[in-house]
């Protein structure tokens, strides 16, 4: 069983055996530390010229990256906590995502900024937070996210060394010591996967009648948007199509569409916050590509920051039995 940490470690290393272009720098991602939550760990060891610790400056780290790509290097820099993703957006926005089109597409800035976002571990305001909504939609700039039902590591790898554009590279705390699901693990489903460079998954109960709702989520919201799915055929006699994207931005949405347009119900599930998040914009989007008919909510976290306390982080971050109110919700809709 390889866990979500082995295999994004996995897709490091192999990024650093298949390329001499290839560096990972950031914050104390030198061994024996190995980052702050050891996705790095033995890198430095069997790498050392290749993995560079950093000082205490997220744009910097950036900055020099950004540097790096342009010159032709592969840069993969580990900002520590997604929260302090906030603190690169000038060097992501208005110079990673630019060049290339500032120079008449003469150069390429094949920079990768991996993180990790989220809650549910208890690490207060300032350390569990989704702020990937406030890049999306970026132009120039990709925003991929890791999920258990695939292999993490290989996605990163297709980015580190396949992409010619900047990406940011997101992956849930939660999500670390997880396993990845082998499709043949999942008894109770029957998976699509589409052919594509960042794939879409699409879970249907196997056997079951045709959906009636379909769910979208991403990251280890999919993990709890799953298990709803599983509770609504088992429990409600309500079955559904679940999506999961790992390519956010730029919005690819065609297999969503796919499975609206027959059920005409949409539920989106994200750990953001509800108020303009990643839900509204593909809502939106479903409306404008399908019109009229559409029934469509939102779950979300609410709009306040994460307390530490467990029980009230509970409260603020969406629950599995919140997706299934909603979906019950939904699914009664005319």
């Amino acid at each position: 069983m390889t866990t979500i940490l082995e295999s994004l470690n996995r897709g490091l290393r192999t990024c650093l055996e298949e390329s001499d272009r290839v560096y990972v720098i950031g914050e104390d991602v030198l061994d024996p530390y190995g980052g702050a939550f050891k996705v790095t760990r033995g890198l430095s060891t069997d790498y050392p010229e290749h993995v560079i610790t950093t000082p205490v400056s997220e744009a910097g780290i950036v900055g020099v990256g950004v540097g790096m790509a342009l010159r032709g290097l592969f840069p993969v820099i580990e900002i520590m906590f997604g929260d302090f993703i906030s603190l690169t957006v000038d060097q992501l926005i208005n110079h990673a995502a630019k060049f290339r089109w500032m120079s008449n597409d003469q150069v390429r800035v094949p920079l990768v900024v991996r993180t990790p976002m989220g809650g549910r571990r208890g690490y207060g305001p300032t350390h569990s937070q989704s702020l990937e909504k406030h890049l999306l939609g970026a132009p120039g700039l990709r925003v991929v996210a890791a999920t258990a039902l695939g292999d993490a590591g290989e996605l990163l790898r297709k980015a580190v060394l396949e992409d010619e554009d900047p990406v940011l590279f997101l992956e849930h705390k939660v999500l670390y010591a997880k396993p990845i699901i082998a499709h043949d693990e999942l008894s109770d489903f029957e998976v699509d996967v589409s052919d594509d460079p960042y794939p879409t998954y699409r879970l249907r109960i196997a056997g079951a009648p045709t959906p009636v709702i379909t769910l979208t989520a991403y990251g280890y919201s999919a993990e709890l948007a799953r298990e709803a799915v599983k509770r609504l055929a088992y429990e409600h006699e309500i079955f559904s199509d679940l999506i999961v994207p790992t390519h956010l931005s730029p919005f690819e949405l065609s297999d969503l569409f796919s499975a609206v347009r027959q059920t005409k119900r949409l539920l989106t599930v994200e750990e953001g916050t509800m108020t303009l998040g990643w839900g509204a914009e593909v809502i939106a989007r479903a409306l404008e590509e399908l019109g009229a008919g559409l029934h469509a909510q939102r779950v979300a976290a609410g709009d306040m920051p994460i307390p530490a306390a467990g029980l009230l982080e509970t409260a603020v971050l969406p629950q599995v039995e919140d997706i299934i109110e909603a979906a019950v919700a939904l699914s009664e809709a005319n």
